[in-house]
């Protein structure tokens, strides 16, 4: 059933490059910015909708969670790949820009779960 679900993860690829490319040519940099991890977060998002809104088959989902699986070791191998030596070498921007990055991201936390979280029913 790997082959259901590949379209919404195509998707989510495609529209995550994008803003990866836009981001960093909005930052200065010639190079994708954080387009993969755009990626994850629209396939995230979009799976626990369409679960939850029904139009998410089971063959879809379990296509989903096998790509969500494969897609951790890639990211591992990808960034294994960065120098972050040089990086770390290159002043106080790379460390500033992580710290950042982590942090915007620890706070963004509550606000996703108010705005896609489950509703209690009574």
């Amino acid at each position: 059933m790997a082959i259901y679900g590949v379209a919404l993860l195509a998707a989510c690829y495609i529209v995550g490059i994008f803003l990866g490319d836009v981001f960093g040519g909005l930052v200065g940099v010639k190079a994708n910015v954080g387009g993969v991890g755009f990626a994850m977060l629209f396939l995230i998002l979009l799976s626990n909708k369409g679960i939850d809104e029904g139009w998410l088959d089971s063959k879809a989902q379990s296509g989903i969670a096998f790509w969500s699986a494969m897609y951790i070791p890639i990211v591992v191998a990808m960034s294994s790949i960065q120098n972050v030596v040089a990086a770390l070498k290159g002043g106080p921007l790379a460390i500033g820009g992580g710290v950042v990055g982590v942090a915007v991201a620890f706070a963004l936390i509550p606000i996703i779960g108010k705005l896609f979280g489950k509703k209690e029913v009574k």
